[in-house]
């Protein structure tokens, strides 16, 4: 009787929970708040502190796998998947820029994203370093 028992769990059990172990969850997309009182624009994703990182990380390999390039409009954030397309807007002087997701980060807390040098040009951000932003769904 032990054998039959023994048997079924590693013939049947143990092969079907080595599978269930193996199995792949479809990546969870990040939460979408409702709009904050006052809030005018129903793309808004997040609002925050964003700041840029460049040259010394240039042709390195970002989180995606491509190297990185400080020329292009790309960005680095926590959750948002790879490839994903958002507006960021400097709330001070109402520029905005559009960039692709491509890396993770910012790795330093209170910040929402780390945006290419070319992206913070663009939206005026790069002398003061850090500004609050706006992201927008694309």
């Amino acid at each position: 009787m032990a054998t039959t028992h023994r048997a079924l769990l590693w013939g049947v059990l143990m092969p079907a929970l080595w599978l269930a172990g193996c199995a792949t969850r479809a990546p969870v997309p990040p939460p979408v708040q409702p709009p904050a009182a006052g809030q005018t624009d129903p793309r808004e994703i997040e609002r925050g502190i964003g700041s840029w990182y460049g040259e010394g990380f240039q042709g390195r390999k970002t989180a995606s796998g491509e190297a990185f390039d400080a020329g292009a409009m790309t960005a680095a954030h926590r959750t948002l998947p790879f490839g994903t397309l958002v507006r960021v807007r400097n709330p001070a002087n109402g520029q905005e820029v559009v960039v692709r997701i491509n890396d993770r980060g910012p790795h330093i807390g209170g910040r929402v994203i780390d945006l290419s040098r070319a992206a913070a040009t663009r939206i005026g951000l790069l002398r003061a370093g850090v500004a609050p932003v706006v992201l927008l769904r694309e």
